[in-house]
């Protein structure tokens, strides 16, 4: 009697492994099938590996990022990526016991996905730096971001990235907390804040509306034709 049940129970833990073998087969399957076709690399390509990857996916992105869409853009599977993202937190944390400090930012896990931010604890020392660059004058960079935002609006972060051809979420941020343009929806499609100029854009310029801008955007590419130039290239490298 106990051999048929030891027998048994051999049977049945076979049977789990092999189900969770499939499962795992199953996985790397989907994970390979949603691999987007111009990603021709692995993490372990890349020094310092699966951190240092997301580090630099989310040191530009402009707006939350989920560990599912993190997992399709390099590859993975989620649970790897989301494993990889909460260590990162627990290290940006800090441990004083063991003589490794906090960080003045943090990687913030919100209800749309995860993000670098700045610590609250540092609200005193950023709202410092905050009030002092309202005095200073506009870089050329904030004033290239600034005009691209009044002819184009409403656009995304990354559509002014893409006219400019770098990244732009520096100046938008200093743009945005001189109160020169704010957030008013999202896209559609990206779900990404579209940015408008407010009504500090028009005083301080001395306009009554928009339609007294200077007639300039013709020499600005249109959105329909920035997101048909994102898919061209997208196109040349697969």
């Amino acid at each position: 009697m106990t051999e048929r049940i030891d027998a048994t129970n051999a049977t049945e833990h076979m049977a789990d492994a092999e189900s969770t073998a499939e499962s795992a087969k199953a996985e790397v399957r989907g994970v390979e099938e949603t691999r987007p076709e111009y990603v021709d690399f692995t993490v372990d390509d890349f020094p310092g590996g699966l951190p240092a990857c997301l580090e630099a996916i989310l040191m530009v992105a402009d707006q939350p990022q989920t560990a599912t869409e993190l997992a399709r853009i390099l590859a993975l599977d989620r649970n790897t990526v989301e494993g990889a993202l909460q260590a990162l937190h627990d290290d940006y944390e800090g441990d004083e016991s063991r003589g490794i400090r906090p960080r003045g930012f943090e990687l913030r896990r919100t209800a749309r996905g995860w993000q670098f931010a700045s610590r609250a604890a540092f609200e005193s020392v950023v709202s410092s730096f905050v009030t002092d660059g309202q005095t200073a004058r506009l870089s050329q960079a904030a004033l290239e971001a600034l005009a691209i935002v009044a002819y184009r609006q409403p656009v995304t972060r990354a559509q002014v990235a893409a006219i400019r051809g770098v990244n732009s979420d520096g100046v938008i941020r200093s743009l945005t907390v001189r109160g020169l343009i704010k957030e008013d929806g999202v896209d559609p499609e990206s779900r990404a804040a579209l940015l408008v100029t407010s009504e500090s854009f028009l005083d301080q310029m001395g306009l009554k509306s928009l339609d007294e801008l200077p007639s300039l955007a013709p020499f600005l590419p249109s959105v329909a034709e920035m997101t048909q130039s994102k898919s061209g290239d997208t196109d040349v490298i697969s």
